[in-house]
């Protein structure tokens, strides 16, 4: 390496960030291999499609409504809101997150690219130029490897949630990249986006705050913010990270972030959601949709208790009784009893004052949560969860799984999957609209009037 490591924190975070930097200065899209361009595309299609679902809930539609954007040509995917970049990229990212749908990394313990993609384009908006597709590819595979590799080095405070702080080193990563910048701006830009970061406690999730939904948006921000401080030579890399991400938010591993780098791809490594909830919940969810997939049980009468053994990571979405739809999608209690009484978990079923909704709250009193903390030896790679339903009978029955089905080491979504998805969300016409965007994303000349068709 070229660097020399210092005893000082702050110093040796600045030089790894240094050469991150360098890294994905140096990034080519005929350089990504084969699995990470693959990725890409499955993942953009899917963040997109997630990203339009979001747009058209009352929540996001209310919120739209009260922002009073003002007037550009940047487009809010899945809706008719035309709005200055920074503001399309703000609301973009609010929206992509508001199902709990869009896709995760568990190495990274979060979302690296919700608080990636849509400070990519707002930058190749304001570029004021041609961005190509193979361009924008590049910048969003290096914004990603650089969040996702921020996110496995933080080991977090339990208190804070993974939203809006570690992500925001990607964003202005790739904004960056898009509007012009060199080695050493990218560098800067990155170092300083993580004192741009949100305070982002737990509590607020599982109490359903909405707030919760602008932490990733406040990423976007922070790396399209980041980036011009850069530009303008306004910021350098002096290792924040060490300061911000290191002190406040928990312990910094610097060498971490390099460990593997351009030989192992955390881009390839992510997961996509199947389930309308906290990633944390998935694992149980597929194993009670096993059970009864298998005609363990006709209706939920016959099930007189859900015992549930997972892995410490779950832990703080044990509480019970949600009002609202966030609440409900952190309530690993509720999630299960929803799959029990309505086969599923989606948008509909997490809709609060629905048949759905009241009967998962009145059955959600027989399902028990634990930890084991035996699980916690396999964590990150495995996220090990145990369901057993005991039957009114006296039956029971049992199954374990190491991930969440849609994870890349177990039963991944392909693009037929990912289409199926979007079909149900969405609709067929408009799915199929996010897949050909998608599909002709690399060829383009100009990805700016390209996304906006993603109406």
């Amino acid at each position: 390496m070229r660097r020399k490591k210092s005893f000082l924190q702050a110093e040796h975070c600045a030089a790894v960030v240094g050469e991150l930097a360098e890294f994905a200065a140096d990034l080519r899209y005929a350089g990504l291999p084969g699995p990470v361009r693959e990725r890409l595309g499955v993942m953009l299609t899917d963040l997109f499609g997630v990203t339009v679902a979001g747009a058209r809930t009352p929540e996001l539609q209310a919120l739209v409504e009260a922002w009073r954007c003002p007037p550009g040509d940047a487009r809010v995917p899945g809706s008719t809101v035309r709005t200055v970049p920074e503001t399309a990229a703000y609301l973009s990212a609010v929206a992509a997150c508001m199902l709990e749908l869009d896709e995760g990394n568990k190495y990274a313990a979060g979302h690296p690219a919700a608080h990636v993609v849509f400070a990519t384009v707002g930058a190749a908006q304001l570029a004021g130029g041609e961005v190509s597709g193979e361009r924008f590819l590049t910048a969003v595979a290096a914004g990603y490897e650089t969040a996702a590799r921020f996110g496995r080095a933080t080991r977090r405070d339990p208190r804070w949630h993974t939203h809006g702080h570690w992500g925001a080193t990607g964003a202005a990563c790739a904004a960056t990249l898009l509007l012009g910048g060199d080695a050493a701006q990218v560098a800067a830009a990155i170092d300083s986006a993580t004192s741009l970061m949100h305070v982002t406690p737990w509590e607020t999730v599982l109490t359903g705050d909405f707030t919760r939904n602008l932490w990733i948006a406040g990423a976007n921000q922070a790396g399209l913010n980041a980036a011009r401080m850069s530009l303008a030579g306004l910021v350098r890399n002096q290792g924040s990270a060490a300061h911000a991400l290191g002190d406040l938010v928990g312990t910094l591993d610097p060498e971490a972030i390099l460990a593997g780098l351009g030989e192992r791809w955390l881009t390839a490594e992510g997961y996509l959601k199947r389930h309308s909830s906290c990633s944390y919940t998935h694992a149980a969810v597929d194993l009670v949709q096993a059970l009864a997939g298998a005609g363990a049980w006709e209706s939920a009468d016959d099930v007189a208790a859900v015992r549930v053994r997972t892995h410490s990571l779950a832990a703080p979405l044990f509480r019970r009784h949600p009002n609202n739809r966030l609440a409900a999608m952190f309530s690993l209690p509720f999630v299960v009893s929803t799959t029990v009484v309505s086969g599923r978990v989606d948008p509909d079923t997490m809709d609060p004052g629905t048949d759905a909704f009241q009967a998962a709250e009145e059955f959600s009193t027989r399902v028990e949560v634990s930890v084991d903390e035996r699980l916690d030896a396999y964590l990150p790679a495995l996220r090990c969860t145990e369901v057993e339903v005991a039957l009114r009978d006296g039956s029971s029955l049992a199954l374990a799984q190491p991930n969440p089905i849609g994870d890349t080491n177990h039963f991944p979504l392909s693009r037929k999957d990912v289409d199926e998805k979007l079909r149900d969300l969405i609709g067929q016409h408009e799915a199929q609209r996010v897949a050909q965007t998608m599909q002709d994303l690399p060829a383009c000349s100009s990805v700016v009037p390209l996304l906006d068709e993603l109406c």
